[in-house]
């Protein structure tokens, strides 16, 4: 199986982050669901520290169904990025 990697942008309080999102990571065939793999960074400051990665970088392993449901991989890291930075004030 080929392997596709789709890669966004997104302008996030000044901050211009990457996203790398591989929708078909790991199949259902292995573990009852289709897993994506999701890595964001911020290239702009580079590497800054962000309310999901204290060091700039995340990368997770998620269930397809938690991204279809938030709309996609961008406006996934949106949600989280908004819930976290909620859950900090």
């Amino acid at each position: 199986m080929k392997r596709t990697t789709e890669k966004h942008r997104m302008d996030w309080n000044g901050h211009l982050l990457e996203i790398t999102y591989e929708p078909k990571w790991l199949p259902a065939s292995i573990v009852g669901e289709d897993f994506v793999y999701l890595q964001v960074r911020s290239i702009y400051p580079t590497d800054a520290p962000l309310p999901i990665a204290p060091n700039g970088f995340y990368s997770h392993a998620l269930p397809l169904s938690i991204i279809t449901a938030a709309g996609g991989p961008v406006d996934y890291i949106d949600v989280m990025l908004e819930a976290e930075t909620q859950l900090a004030a």
